[in-house]
């Protein structure tokens, strides 16, 4: 009974982190800030980073953004997508 309440409760995290993601090519400033360690001024370089630069190819580029780190980037991994 334990791994079918496990196994559901695993179905729901991972369904709930796909809807929850936040793609970094399309959101406005207001929802990229709802990211942690994302205020306005890093919310702001990212939209100036993809209208210069265009799309997001991958997530890793996210860290070619003055002022997004390694440790910033590894947080939001998990929550953002293309």
């Amino acid at each position: 009974m334990k791994k079918i309440f496990l196994t559901i409760y695993l179905i729901f995290f991972w369904v709930a982190m796909a809807i929850a993601a936040v793609n970094i090519n399309t959101a406005d400033q207001k929802t990229l800030e709802t990211l942690p360690k994302i205020g306005p001024s890093k919310a702001q370089a990212i939209i100036d980073y993809r209208e210069d630069h265009g799309a997001f190819q991958a997530i890793e580029d996210l860290g070619k953004v003055k002022g997004i780190g390694p440790k910033t980037l590894e947080q939001l991994k998990e929550l953002i997508e293309l």
